[in-house]
């Protein structure tokens, strides 16, 4: 095989590792842009029930505080109620008293609801705590991976590239002119014979041409795709398989 056919095909399975290794690394970061941006929406809900919490037992306090209030001012006005020298101001006194009696009822029905909501809050909130500080431990654990692959993945990238460049260095520079031509237009620029078809386009080889491309005294394209052909020749009898050629070896 020609050195540049052998140059072209390495240099077409490096262009290939290189490829992947590239999206790979501009992966990593999007990666962990997704993970970061899920722990955020769970912070954020975390913070909210935290909040829902807080307010819950603000609520609670005033209205305990309120409750607090209509008390004294029952004892108060069941002193002046002693007092009071005519039947209208007594009427005035208990019917104050009826109306911070049924405030309380209402401040004490309320509480008894936020109390039961403050339970499933704090539920929340807790059950939220322990999973976030999990989650927070595993996206740590996926940024370190994550940096890590990154520069595992860019000494080969820096690696690959000098062989690329040594690779072509030793192509005729009109046979590389021609691979990037190809491979800019087509991504695949060497394409491998297979049963005297185009391995990429599926198209069969003509005989003429096939038979020149075995010889491999020059470059040949694909008449179809216009990609590099290259042609893999058995190394003994035994590779083309079958009795005879067994025979034949002996």
């Amino acid at each position: 095989m020609l050195p540049d056919i052998v140059s072209a095909v390495r240099l077409q399975e490096l262009d290939i590792r290189l490829t992947e290794l590239s999206k790979e690394i501009a992966s990593l970061p999007k990666h962990i842009a997704e993970i970061e941006k899920k722990l955020e929406a769970h912070q954020r809900k975390l913070d909210a029930d935290r909040a829902a919490l807080s307010a819950n037992q603000k609520d609670r306090k005033k209205l305990e505080g309120d409750t607090q209030t209509h008390e004294q001012k029952i004892s108060k006005l069941k002193d002046q109620m002693l007092l009071a020298k005519t039947n209208d101001q007594y009427k005035a006194f208990q019917h104050e008293i009826e109306f911070c009696d049924t405030e309380i009822r209402r401040s004490e029905d309320r509480i008894l609801d936020l109390m039961a909501e403050s339970e499933a809050l704090d539920k929340n909130v807790k059950s939220a705590e322990a999973a976030l500080k999990v989650e927070k431990a595993q996206v740590e654990a996926e940024k370190q991976q994550a940096r890590e692959r990154t520069e595992v993945d860019q000494k080969a990238l820096n690696e690959g590239e000098a062989q690329r460049k040594s690779i072509i260095t030793s192509m005729t520079p009109a046979v590389y002119k021609n691979y990037e031509r190809i491979r800019s237009r087509r991504g695949a620029a060497v394409a491998e014979v297979i049963d005297s078809r185009c391995s990429v386009c599926h198209i069969t080889v003509r005989p003429q041409h096939l038979q020149d491309l075995k010889h491999g005294e020059q470059v040949l394209f694909c008449e179809s795709c216009q990609r590099i052909l290259y042609y893999n020749l058995p190394q003994n009898f035994e590779d083309l398989g079958g009795p005879s050629a067994s025979a034949m070896h002996t």
